[in-house]
């Protein structure tokens, strides 16, 4: 069954009326940070340099290449090192940004988890960021926070290497309605 798109599922949906409230205008606090040079009249950072700001804040430093979650068999890790577990999907992230990354991430193993127990999800080493890689690191963190992530390790160096990550997920539970 196709999912239903936005438009269909909001078609009816309206637009609330304006209030005509006044909302007075505050003048801004003198502690907010000012650009760095340049003028010095404003109060306003560019935005891409509030979110190169902000990307180091909820970083843990280095995350690890493995990672298995708890209550799962150590056994589990080594079989998906060794290979026991056949590749179902692939997913490349090459090309996409930490927002993008994030959207095809989530819809990619919401969508995975009725195909089979592995995925491999390419990141690349991160040869084309401007500074340091950023999805590496991230694309681990965020497998490590995901609730149906069992373990994931490096794949092999002939399936990605360091470059990419076979995934363990937890197997979806299949509705009462999948049976006739």
């Amino acid at each position: 069954m196709p999912e239903p798109d936005f438009a269909t599922l909001f078609a009816d949906v309206r637009p609330l009326r304006d209030s005509k409230r006044a909302h007075p205008a505050r003048p801004a606090p003198p502690h907010w940070p000012r650009r760095q040079g340049g003028d010095a009249g404003t109060n306003a950072l560019p935005e891409a340099s509030v979110i190169a700001q902000m990307s180091g804040w909820f970083d843990r430093g280095e995350e690890p290449d493995t990672h298995l979650a708890s209550g799962v068999a150590r056994i589990t890790l080594k079989r998906l090192v060794a290979g026991h577990f056949p590749v179902v999907a692939t997913l490349d992230l090459h090309g996409m940004d930490r927002y993008a990354a994030h959207g095809a991430l989530a819809l990619f193993l919401h969508r995975a988890r009725s195909r089979g127990a592995c995925v491999r999800v390419v990141h690349g080493m991160g040869y084309g960021s401007r500074g340091e890689p950023v999805l590496p690191r991230m694309v681990r963190r965020w497998l490590a926070c995901h609730p149906h992530v069992l373990a994931f390790t490096p794949a092999p160096a002939i399936a990605g290497g360091q470059g990419a990550l076979l995934v363990l997920l937890r197997r979806a539970v299949p509705s009462s309605t999948d049976y006739p």
